[in-house]
């Protein structure tokens, strides 16, 4: 691992890695349930170190955390996957194996991805700071838990990726070449990203680490880059971010999404949700723990805020819960966890009328990879770089692409993996949440589960043996499931959970025919609702 975290911190060298042959196997069919046994040793291990505070369970002391290349950021889990979009990258068990089923092969491998865990953006951090000198200008007293605060400095900067963010690019590219190194052994991915240089940054270490795995792997045959190299040998495309620029990995063209009625819907859903949620909390610390810091629910928000970007950042040492996690009680969390799903649903996904439609120009692109045909799209591709193939190249086998969490919501909603039911539902009378029951609810939205830091999606093509269904579709003739069994498959893996993809009939390996895949998303290949996108006297 010394050699993966060298190219973190940008040395360049891509040094080979450690053999580990255990490796080799790391999505057994017993993946799923030996998270889930982390999980709950994990959570058995919290409980011995909580204690009552005035009535509140804090965290008594920090607990140790895993961050490994396989699995992702595991660390008392029941609060470190309940930051929505601030959770760091973690592996989700996944009712489906996620490993290459018996008798196929991968051909093709598309990887989606946001960038690592960054600071705050320049706004927020201002607010921090203010946050944090008023709580010291005006707190009379400072209780056990938040003790730390009478001395603590904002020093975590603005906007850049952090130390864990660089580390968990470099840990996601060495993964990609693990799982599909049949593939990458001779051939690296082509590489896209949006022009911010946070998203630039982690595509740079993304491909670091995939050529560090390279390295390490004797079997490689592709071109092997110079040591040292100052920048990954990969070819990379950036597309800038800006108002005026066709970019399918970034939104910002569709009028009436950005500047109309739909502008802004997720965080006024958030608003009617906040004060159920966070006025008692900001109530329990302004009385219990902060006497006279008198704080508000948006306050109690920005403490929360806090706990994962200071667990990300330089401020905190690695492999430790930051002070601010342990301000909050687990119940707490699984609240703030939905508050940023209502924002991310109601913001970019189906809950927004044209959240999806924002993602539509990612998935005609997709479709033209796995299908070998150009881009047929009239939304937000660019088609100076997607008509030229040296910048949108066709009959490759493994491409790579980095984004936001926003932006990666409306894809995922475009590629229609959530179905309304998937909503995230208020909780009843905003105080709490059935850790259980939301547990269990595979099917609902999640940013921690979906988009946290870091994340990755893999959108696979493969041939398999014998059958490419478990049971033959009511209504096939013989000749079409024929076709069928010769054709290529496709399966989608949010974070390493297969998604069960039910609009195009996805078996129990959850894997479609290539065909019907493409033909379940007719609301990409109809440019979704773009036609809307600049009639902004339409209500929302």
């Amino acid at each position: 691992m010394d050699s993966i975290r060298n190219w973190a911190r940008g040395r360049g060298e891509y040094t080979p890695l450690p053999a580990d042959p255990a490796d080799d196997d790391v999505y057994g069919p017993s993946h799923p349930e030996r998270l889930r046994r982390r999980r709950r040793t994990t959570i058995a291990a919290l409980s011995l170190a909580m204690m009552a505070v005035v009535g509140v369970g804090f965290l008594r002391q920090r607990p140790s955390c895993d961050d490994t290349l396989e699995h992702g950021f595991w660390c008392a889990s029941d609060v470190s996957h309940s930051w929505g979009q601030y959770s760091p990258y973690f592996s989700v068990p996944s009712a489906i194996d996620p490993s290459t089923p018996p008798g196929c092969t991968v051909t093709f491998a598309q990887v989606l991805s946001r960038h690592g865990a960054r600071a705050p953006t320049t706004g927020r951090a201002a607010y921090y700071a203010d946050l944090v000198a008023r709580i010291q200008r005006d707190a009379t007293s400072y209780a056990a838990p938040a003790r730390f605060l009478r001395t603590y400095r904002y020093e975590l900067g603005a906007n850049g990726l952090t130390p864990m963010g660089e580390r968990q690019m470099a840990y996601s590219g060495a993964k990609f070449y693990r799982r599909y190194r049949h593939l990458a052994r001779d051939e690296a991915p082509f590489v896209r990203a949006g022009g911010i240089e946070r998203v630039v940054a982690s595509a740079r270490h993304f491909t670091q680490g995939f050529h560090g795995a390279r390295a390490a792997d004797r079997a490689a045959t592709g071109p092997r880059p110079p040591a040292p190299a100052p920048q990954p040998p990969n070819d990379m495309v950036v597309i800038p971010e800006d108002a005026t620029t066709n970019n399918t990995l970034h939104h910002g063209l569709c009028t009436a999404f950005e500047e109309g009625p739909y502008a802004g819907l997720g965080a006024r859903r958030q608003a009617a949700y906040l004060a159920r949620f966070a006025a008692p909390i900001a109530a329990r610390l302004s009385e219990r723990l902060l006497p006279g810091a008198n704080l508000s629910a948006a306050d109690a928000v920005g403490l929360m805020d806090l706990c994962p970007f200071e667990t990300a950042g330089a401020a905190t040492p690695p492999g430790v819960l930051s002070p601010f996690c342990g301000l909050f009680t687990p119940a707490e969390w699984r609240l703030y966890d939905r508050y940023q799903d209502v924002g991310k649903w109601f913001g970019f996904g189906p809950g927004n009328p044209l959240g999806p439609t924002q993602g539509v120009g990612f998935v005609n692109e997709l479709i033209a990879r796995l299908t070998g045909q150009p881009v047929r799209d009239g939304t937000s591709t660019n088609a100076t770089l997607d008509g030229d193939p040296a910048t949108f190249p066709l009959g490759r086998r493994l491409y790579a692409d980095f984004s936001h969490d926003n932006d990666m919501v409306s894809m995922l909603s475009a590629l229609g993996l959530w179905e309304e039911e998937a909503a995230p539902p208020p909780p009843s009378h905003g105080t709490s949440i059935d850790e259980e029951e939301d547990e269990a609810n595979e099917a609902r939205f999640s940013t921690a589960r979906s988009v946290p830091f870091a994340a990755r999606v893999y959108v696979e093509k493969m041939r398999c043996e014998g059958p490419s269904s478990k049971e033959k579709q009511e209504g096939d003739d013989e000749e079409e499931e024929e076709k069928e069994e010769e054709e290529e498959l496709v399966r989608v893996l949010v974070n390493d959970r297969v998604m069960p993809l039910p609009r195009c009939g996805a078996d129990a390996r959850g894997l479609c025919t290539l065909s019907r895949f493409v033909e379940s998303l007719a609301f990409a290949r109809e440019n979704g609702r773009w036609d809307e996108c600049f009639d902004l006297a339409r209500d929302g």
